[in-house]
């Protein structure tokens, strides 16, 4: 995948517009800082983009694929991580990544599954219950489970919340090597200066409009155009 592409995409309900004539693009290798007060229609251009939520006007494409059909066909090519975790109190680590391994359909499950739990930096507690894990752990675990099957697009919805200082440094780490690897990659973040340092890119939304949009070359670039813009 190169290029995800939105046309004027709104997102009504009832009569209020969380999202409102949206129009942009979102490139292979570069990571955008999404970024907004709360409200501004973060979450829902996110869950429209992962085909969640269908738009209630405007056109996305996926390279030449329309958002019906990428829902239909092409879902598995989304990474989400989003506020709830998705994962399963009752099971480890280590389960939890084996069941959405195989509910995919991946090869080589226990190959995916070490260096998934590897990457976040869980090999230790990967035969804990999530029941235990603390808030921090179970960010780590979703990141890993949204990557599994080795997805395009990958949306992260505040994927620094709850994460102590070295989970933070790890999962910028990632979100920086995973950009080297030609991902379409989409931050939602409050975390300024975190984002600010990895981003390549920032489109920045005020009430479900999309206010300004440009390259990106440092956190405290990101803090201005905050200011100026949101």
């Amino acid at each position: 995948m190169q290029t995800v592409s939105l046309e004027s995409v709104s997102k009504a309900y009832g009569r209020e517009f969380a999202l409102h004539r949206v129009s942009t693009a979102f490139q292979s290798g570069e990571l955008t800082a999404l970024v907004g007060d709360n409200g501004s229609g973060k979450t829902t251009l996110l869950k429209i983009m992962a085909t969640l939520e269908a738009p209630s006007r405007g056109e996305i494409t996926y390279d030449d694929v329309d958002w019906e059909g990428f829902g239909d066909y092409y879902r598995d090519r989304v990474g989400w991580i989003a506020h709830e975790s998705l994962l399963y109190d009752s099971l480890t680590g280590r389960e939890n990544l084996n069941f959405y391994a195989r509910m995919y359909d991946l090869e080589s499950v226990d190959e995916r599954v070490e260096r998934g739990l590897e990457r976040v930096g869980l090999v230790d507690d990967a035969d804990r219950r999530v029941a235990h894990y603390s808030r921090g752990m179970r960010q780590r675990l979703s990141i890993a489970r949204a990557l599994l099957q080795a997805p395009e697009l990958l949306l992260f919805d505040e994927p620094l919340n709850g994460l102590d200082r070295s989970g933070r440094r790890t999962m910028l780490e990632l979100l920086e090597t995973l950009c080297g690897q030609n991902h379409v990659i989409v931050v939602a973040s409050h975390a300024l200066s975190a984002v600010g340092d990895v981003a390549d890119r920032v489109a920045i939304l005020d009430g479900g409009e999309l206010q300004h949009t440009s390259p990106l070359d440092s956190s405290d670039h990101l803090a201005d155009l905050y200011r100026e813009h949101a």
